[in-house]
């Protein structure tokens, strides 16, 4: 896997702190800095979303993506599967993510939350690479709703 971060600020673009990302697969992930109104050309115009919110956005793709499968394979009728991430953070560099909780929302006909319940733990004890690399400094705990569809 790789990924070119290429820095768009010296372009002349609207933001002193805006990156672009392409990855090994060919696709392109803006980001851009938080306005900084003590140095405004240290930061960035919040044009795209911060380097940080990519890593949680993928750490929930990660998941949802492993649960949606997991219930899947069990054959389960999954029909909407999302997952809010709420975090807390370092307040000293680096600012790592201290606390991250994950809510799942599932949606099906007649699944087991039984079956939930397992599908959330086995992704994050075992599949989601992401999760259980971000536990590594941060506590994660789950919750989910389960709705009859």
């Amino acid at each position: 896997m790789e990924c070119t971060v290429t820095w768009t600020g010296a372009a002349g673009t609207r933001s002193n702190m805006g990156f672009v990302a392409e990855t090994g697969s060919g696709h392109v992930i803006a980001m851009d800095g938080a306005p900084d109104d003590s140095k405004p050309e240290n930061g960035g115009a919040n044009m795209a979303a911060r380097p940080m919110e990519t890593v949680l956005a993928g750490t929930g793709g990660c998941t949802a993506y492993d649960v949606v499968l997991i219930l899947k394979r069990g054959r389960h009728d999954v029909r909407g599967c999302s997952v809010k991430l709420v975090t807390e953070r370092a307040v000293t560099d680096p600012k790592v993510f201290t606390k991250i909780h994950m809510h799942f929302t599932v949606t099906g006909k007649g699944i087991p939350a039984a079956a939930v319940e397992r599908a959330i733990a086995m992704s994050h004890e075992k599949y989601c690479s992401a999760s259980i690399m971000l536990g590594k400094t941060a506590d994660i705990t789950t919750s989910f709703d389960l709705l009859d569809a």
